[in-house]
C-alpha cells in the first residue's frame, strides 16, 4: 500500500464522523479524491459522490461505502454533572462500559468515559446482571450540572468512539509453518471506513494508473447508514446506478465462540462476496461474474451470508426500476465497538477485485445481468 494511502486511511480512520456528524470525515475524503476524480458532488443528506469517467457515459458504477460510525449522542446532563446518552447504531452494552469517548462541543472536544454504578456497591445479583445503557452514564470531570455547562455540553452534542490507529506487524503461520508476513490495523470507525477507503482508491488507481474502463464510476461516502441506510436512499436516486458495488466491512468469524458457518470469513482471508443479507438477495448473474473475475485474477475471496444486519446495497437496489447490487466486504473483527481489527492486504484484495470487475463492466455486460 502507498505510504500515502496509508496516512489516508489512517486520517479516515480517525475523523470523527458519527451518524448525523458526518462533515470532518466527508472532508477528509473529499480533500483525497478531488485531485482524482473527474467532478465531485453532494446531495441534501451530506452523502460525497466522486467520479470518474471512462471511455464510456454509461453505465453508471456506484461505489458506496458509507462514512458514518457508531457512537452515541447527549441525551441529558444529570444534576451531578454526567452525561445521559444515546446510541447511535448499533450497540451491545458490553462494549460500551468502560470504554473512553469523545464529547464533540461548540467550545471543542472532551474526554470521557463510560461508567456506571461501581460493582462494589451492587447486590451479587446485580453483578451477575449486564449493566444496560440506559443505566451508564458519562464522566467527563464534572461535579455538577454548571460544570458541564460551562464547559459546553448541550443535549444533542456527538460522543465518538476515543481509540487510535495502529499497525501490528507479524509472522503468518498455516499448518505450523511460516507462511509470510502480514500488517494489521487497530482503530475505530473501520466499519465502514474501509469501505469507504476502497472506494477511493478504486477512484485514485483509475485516475493515477490511466486504468481505460468502459463506463462511469462513482464513489460515494454515504452518511447514517447506521441509523436506517438513509445516504444510501438519496445517493441511489441522485446517482441512477445501472451496477452497485456496495463496499463495507464483513463479519469476521475467526474468533472464540464463533461456528464457521456462521461467519466464515476471518481476518486476511481475502474478500469477503456476500451471497445473502437481510437487507438483500444479491443479482445472482452479478454474483456469478464477480465470482468468476476474483478467480480468473487469483484473488482469495470467502462466499459469506450474514443473516443479521445489512448495508447501503439493501437500499440501492431498489432505487428507481431496481439496480443489480452486490455486497463485497472486507473481514474485520469486532465492529460496533470501539477498536476494530483487519489485515490491510484484504483491502488491497478488494481494491484489486473492484478495479477488475470495473474493467469489464460495458453496456453488453451489465445488461446481461438482468436478461430475461
Amino acid at each position: 500500500m502507498k505510504k500515502s494511502a496509508l496516512k489516508f486511511f489512517e486520517e479516515l480512520c480517525c475523523a470523527p464522523g458519527v451518524a448525523g456528524f458526518e462533515r470532518e470525515a466527508v472532508l477528509v475524503t473529499r480533500k483525497y479524491v478531488e485531485k482524482y476524480c473527474d467532478e465531485v458532488g453532494t446531495d441534501k443528506l451530506g452523502s460525497l459522490h466522486f467520479t470518474k469517467k471512462g471511455s464510456k457515459r454509461n453505465p453508471v458504477i456506484l461505489l458506496p461505502g458509507h462514512v458514518d460510525e457508531v457512537g452515541f449522542i447527549v441525551a441529558g446532563i444529570h444534576t451531578s454533572g454526567y452525561l445521559k446518552f444515546h446510541p447511535l447504531g448499533g450497540w451491545a452494552p458490553h462494549c460500551v462500559l468502560g470504554q473512553r469517548v469523545r464529547v464533540f462541543t461548540s467550545k471543542g472536544a472532551l474526554p470521557g468515559v463510560v461508567a456506571a454504578k461501581p460493582p462494589h456497591l451492587m447486590t451479587q445479583e446485580d453483578r451477575d446482571k449486564l449493566v444496560k445503557i440506559k443505566d451508564m452514564f458519562i464522566d467527563i470531570c464534572c461535579s455538577n450540572e454548571k460544570e458541564a455547562v460551562e464547559m459546553g455540553v448541550k443535549v444533542g452534542d456527538p460522543i465518538v468512539p476515543d481509540s487510535g490507529f495502529t499497525l501490528v506487524e507479524k509472522t503468518v503461520y498455516k499448518d505450523d509453518k511460516k507462511a509470510g508476513k502480514a500488517t494489521l490495523a487497530m482503530c475505530k470507525a473501520f466499519d465502514d471506513r474501509a469501505g469507504l477507503f476502497v472506494a477511493a482508491e478504486v477512484i485514485r488507481r483509475l485516475a493515477e494508473e490511466k486504468i481505460k474502463h468502459p463506463n462511469t464510476v462513482v464513489g460515494a461516502a454515504t452518511t447514517m447508514e447506521e441509523v436506517g441506510l438513509r445516504g444510501a436512499t438519496t445517493t441511489g436516486y441522485k446517482i441512477r446506478p445501472d451496477v452497485c458495488l456496495t463496499l463495507d466491512v464483513d463479519i469476521a468469524g475467526d474468533v472464540p465462540g464463533i461456528e464457521k458457518h456462521q461467519a466464515p470469513a476471518g481476518v486476511g482471508s481475502g474478500v469477503a462476496i456476500c451471497t445473502y443479507d437481510a437487507s438483500m438477495i444479491p443479482n445472482q448473474a452479478l454474483k456469478k461474474f464477480v465470482i468468476e473475475t476474483a478467480e480468473k485474477e487469483k484473488i482469495p475471496y470467502v462466499l459469506t451470508c450474514v443473516t443479521g444486519g445489512g448495508t447501503d446495497g439493501g437500499i440501492v437496489h431498489k432505487t428507481h426500476e431496481g439496480c443489480p447490487s452486490i455486497y463485497l466486504g472486507v473481514p474485520t473483527r469486532h465492529i460496533h465497538s470501539h477498536v476494530g481489527i483487519l489485515d490491510l492486504a484484504d483491502l488491497e484484495h478488494l481494491v484489486n477485485l473492484v478495479i477488475a470487475l470495473v474493467k469489464k463492466m460495458d453496456t453488453k455486460t451489465v445488461a446481461s445481468f438482468t436478461k430475461i
